[in-house]
């Protein structure tokens, strides 16, 4: 009779939608529950996030099925359950903490339908990658954000999106940073951003030059123009002057 009421076993799809309603339900943090109502939460989104990780990357009994992988980032990107998870990973355990990047890290590299939908998302939602890159500003954050920023920086767009970015110029204070771990990780996600797309890369710092190589021009263009209209403007007026002084004579 137990086998006839087996519990279903969930699907990618439903893992996730838990793990959103859970991530959820920690955002908002309910004051009407009690601590072990809290904490019993937690562990199940703990126990959800452990679960999307091993889909992801298959376990010692098998491997990853991509067809599970898919619908998995599918779901994960349909809502913004990678919103909700970069803003709360604080509020989770170490060891959720570290699955939780791992997630985020391969959901990178998924193809659904041949696109890599983890870039169109964060094309769209480009604040996220303002808030990864402030991570390294937390002591207790930075090294998992840091670890999602370089994998997200793996998409072209993305690498533009922060190369552009006034937040660009944080890295040297980051690198600066007296804690060694925390500045030798900003230093590898900064070389990341230089290499991983050189050309990208190559362009924004080029096109930079050349807009302010353009405005230096114009200004020399129009300085050489007033100089020389000023110039050729001398002898007439030099010759005015001198058959005014005639007439007076």
């Amino acid at each position: 009779m137990k086998g006839l009421f087996k519990s279903k076993p969930r699907t990618p799809v439903d893992i996730v939608r838990q793990t959103r309603d859970l991530l959820i339900y920690a955002d908002q943090s309910s004051a009407s529950l009690s601590d072990s109502k809290r904490e019993e939460k937690m562990a199940e989104l703990a126990k959800n996030i452990r679960e999307l990780k091993s889909i992801l990357y298959g376990n010692s009994e098998s491997e990853p099925v991509s067809e599970a992988c898919a619908q998995l980032t599918q779901e994960f990107f349909r809502e913004n359950t990678l919103r909700l998870l970069i803003f709360c990973l604080s509020q989770l355990n170490l060891e959720a903490r570290k699955d939780a990047t791992q997630v985020v890290a391969n959901l990178q590299r998924q193809q659904v339908n041949s696109r890599l939908i983890a870039s169109d998302y964060l094309e769209k939602n480009t604040d996220l990658l303002d808030t990864l890159i402030a991570g390294y500003e937390n002591t207790d954050m930075a090294l998992h954000y840091g670890v999602m920023l370089r994998e997200c920086i793996r998409h072209q767009t993305v690498a533009r999106y922060v190369l552009e970015s006034p937040n660009v110029k944080k890295f040297f204070d980051y690198i600066q940073l007296p804690y060694f771990d925390i500045s030798a990780d900003a230093a590898a996600t900064f070389k990341e951003l230089l290499t991983r797309h050189k050309s990208t890369a190559a362009s924004t710092a080029v096109c930079k030059n050349s807009e302010r190589e353009s405005k230096t021009s114009k200004i020399k263009n129009n300085m050489q123009k007033s100089s020389r209209s000023h110039t050729e403007n001398e002898p007439r007026n030099q010759k005015q002057k001198e058959k005014e002084c005639n007439k007076k004579t």
